[in-house]
């Protein structure tokens, strides 16, 4: 990893070793005299999106003064962040208990009332059109994936206009925009909010419906609990949030993040080597897979999710 000077964090006490996991990104740890730290090396050669650092450090450190439960920010680079090593226990992708989904409610109002100053304007960037060219590429390719793709391809594009074309109703707001199992930890039943390095602004539909869904919901969309996802709203209405109008909105920002994400993973696969940073490509090809049988369904199912609203 790029070796930015981490004297400040004290004396090592042994080496700092790499955590297994990331999806985007490469995540070590690090212990010293004075602690021990979290060490994220950002991937910076690939992204679909700019990342904002210095932003996003300062975001964090205004949501960890106004007392958010989240590891400390302690020191933000040019390609790396690092926060106070914060343990608990991992969260499975399932339904979680309603006083968690109460209190991450809660959690994402008092983060929607931050008064934190952000440089960026939202940018709808244009949705790519090109699955036709990859599922060819990965046909000639002999990608494993590469018949499915191909057999989803009205699906796909079908997918593509749904986010280019579904309307925002609003407000904006500047939030964290990845509330996801694999980004929060229990500790004694409460959670611990990681993960901030894609904070921005955001459609509050699409928050509040990305992260209701992500905790009602396991692996698939077979075991939706809909009091957990109606949980999650009634704590942010609780701490003081406005929830916005029902409709397609609400889940069209997680579809468009996950077909993003599929197809940035397509592209490493189809390069077909071991990217220096980022996710392994044993792990890109695995996201592959998960989305081209997951985002068919998730497409499908759409009015379903939309009842959830009512």
């Amino acid at each position: 990893m790029h070796r930015t000077n981490l004297s400040q964090l004290g004396t090592p006490v042994r080496p700092m070793v790499r955590v297994s996991g990331g999806f985007a990104n490469r995540l070590h740890r690090l212990d010293t005299d004075q602690g021990s730290f979290a060490v994220k090396e950002m991937n910076l050669l690939d992204r679909r999106e700019t990342y904002h650092l210095q932003d996003v450090f300062r975001f964090e450190r205004a949501a960890f003064a106004a007392g958010i439960p989240m590891p400390e920010p302690v020191l933000a680079d040019d390609d790396i962040l690092v926060h106070r090593w914060v343990d608990g226990e991992t969260m499975p992708v399932a339904p979680v208990s309603p006083a968690y989904a109460f209190e991450i409610g809660e959690i994402l109002a008092r983060i929607h009332a931050l008064d934190v100053d952000w440089p960026h304007p939202l940018i709808e960037e244009p949705t790519p059109r090109d699955w036709p060219e990859l599922a060819e590429r990965a046909a000639a390719s002999g990608q494993p994936w590469a018949a499915e793709l191909a057999a989803r391809l009205d699906t796909f594009l079908a997918i593509a206009d749904l986010v280019a074309g579904c309307v925002r109703p609003g407000p904006v707001v500047l939030t964290h925009k990845d509330i996801q199992p694999w980004n929060l930890l229990a500790r004694d039943g409460r959670p611990v909010l990681l993960d901030w390095e894609l904070s921005g602004l955001l459609d509050l539909s699409g928050e509040l419906g990305s992260t209701a869904l992500s905790l009602a919901k396991g692996p698939g969309l077979d075991s939706i609990e809909p009091t957990v996802f109606r949980t999650v709203l009634d704590g942010y209405v609780a701490a003081g949030g406005a929830l916005p109008p029902p409709g397609p909105s609400w889940f069209v920002f997680l579809i468009g993040g996950w077909l993003g994400h599929t197809r940035w993973n397509i592209l490493r696969c189809l390069a077909g080597v071991e990217a220096g940073t980022g996710p392994d490509l044993a792990l890109s090809h695995q996201v592959v897979a998960d989305g081209v049988r997951g985002l068919p369904i998730m497409f499908d199912r759409l009015p379903e999710l939309q009842s959830l609203l009512t």
